[in-house]
């Protein structure tokens, strides 16, 4: 005796009359009372009606008649298997040939398409080629769609827009505000986040992002010097959840500041960091604008490995936060390639970055002369780093003479 199958119901079946055999059917075990049986061609309802994806868009289902039978005329049911799909035939035959003059659902669409594209290539404008609007002397950076990473589908907008968030960040003058804390504070502080950076391998958009949200904190509430290296370390953890695929635990930060904070504190000031920023913590950072100028350029590894250091030399100074991260970013690369021997500000150039070489040239005189400082500098921690082969050693090269660099400069004008 076979088990009962779950889920399934009994089917209620009339007994035989004596003396009458009764041909057994098979009771499939999954038919439940209720359920629509599928129906058979043969059966009086007829079969299965198909349809098309777009439903019955023409009457052509309204001229189909099923045939009426005659009163008094049986109809003949063959048990074969062949009889019956014999049947089917020459009923699909009959149904194709009243059809043959009405319009299918697929014609009907296909014409409507033809239609909507004869009207939109009349009132449509001819595609105009990006290199058609650029002027002459600029060159399309973004043509190149080889590259996946390179978004340069969408690069110049996302540049542009930017761009435009950067009036929304302009900092104060905050250290004015803050009673406890000094600049020679600050710094020692990006130092140290500098080493964090380097020690835990993280991205450089990290750092730059870290020490974005520790200017902004700063000018929006009054610190104390006990609660600086929190706040640092504290920047680092929100900027690696943002930018990092695997951003260090927060034990990793405890560790860092010898525990000198509980683990109750640093969650608190993230909470703090976030809400005085209003959760908007997409700061833009001249790291991202160098490496499209970069590419603008055609600088190779080395020359931009020079920009990136003499960018990341004025996060510890205070004096550099005022300035926008792309006018930032343009004034670095051109103090590079005139280190470097390598041309000057193009067209190109100007037209991605959107600033001249007059509006470039007094920033470049003061990151010249920031080298010229940091070679007696007690802040070691970017200069450490980026004398290391893996940066070319960029470090160890010496600044450009004053009157050599307003020569050069000069030219620019």
């Amino acid at each position: 005796m076979m088990p009962t199958l779950r889920h399934a119901r009994p089917v209620a079946s009339k007994l035989p009359r004596p003396g009458k055999t009764v041909a057994v059917e098979n009771v499939r075990p999954d038919k439940e009372e209720g359920v629509q049986v599928k129906r058979s061609p043969s059966s009086p309802q007829g079969g299965v009606k198909k349809r098309s994806a777009f439903g019955d868009l023409t009457n052509a289902h309204k001229n189909i008649h099923p045939q009426k039978k005659k009163d008094g005329q049986k109809v003949a049911v063959k048990k074969t298997k062949n009889a019956s799909q014999s049947g089917t035939a020459k009923n699909n035959e009959l149904n194709l040939k009243k059809t043959l003059k009405t319009i299918t659902a697929e014609e009907l669409v296909s014409e409507v398409v033809k239609e909507e594209r004869l009207i939109t290539e009349e009132t449509s404008p001819p595609k105009v080629c990006l290199e058609q609007l650029l002027p002459p002397d600029v060159e399309d950076i973004d043509q190149d769609s080889e590259d996946p990473f390179s978004s340069s589908e969408y690069a110049l907008d996302i540049f542009s827009y930017m761009r435009e968030r950067e009036e929304k960040f302009v900092l104060p003058n905050y250290i004015e505000m803050q009673d406890d804390i000094t600049k020679e504070m600050r710094s020692i502080l990006i130092d140290w986040m500098v080493e964090v950076q380097e020690n835990f391998e993280l991205n450089h958009e990290t750092l730059y992002l870290s020490v974005k949200m520790v200017d902004h904190y700063l000018a929006a509430t009054v610190a104390m010097r006990e609660k600086l290296q929190l706040i640092g370390s504290t920047a680092v953890l929100i900027a690696s959840k943002f930018e990092e695929r695997c951003p260090p635990c927060l034990d990793d930060f405890l560790y860092i500041c010898d525990d000198a904070y509980r683990r109750e504190e640093l969650v608190a000031m993230e909470m703090e960091i976030l809400q005085k920023l209003n959760f908007d913590i997409n700061i833009p950072i001249p790291y991202r604008f160098l490496r499209r100028y970069a590419k603008c350029a055609h600088a190779n590894m080395e020359t931009l490995t020079l920009a990136r250091y003499i960018c990341e030399l004025t996060l510890q100074e205070y004096d550099f936060v005022q300035e926008s991260a792309s006018k930032m970013a343009a004034s670095c690369l051109l103090l590079a390639l005139k280190m470097k021997c390598l041309g000057g500000w193009t067209a190109t150039l100007q037209y991605y970055s959107g600033h001249s070489a007059n509006d470039l040239i007094p920033l470049v005189k003061r990151l010249n002369f920031l080298l010229t400082e940091q070679a007696n500098s007690k802040l070691t921690a970017v200069r450490n780093k980026y004398s290391h082969k893996v940066f070319f050693q960029v470090a160890k090269l010496p600044p450009l003479d004053l009157l050599m660099l307003d020569t050069v400069l000069t030219k620019e004008q």
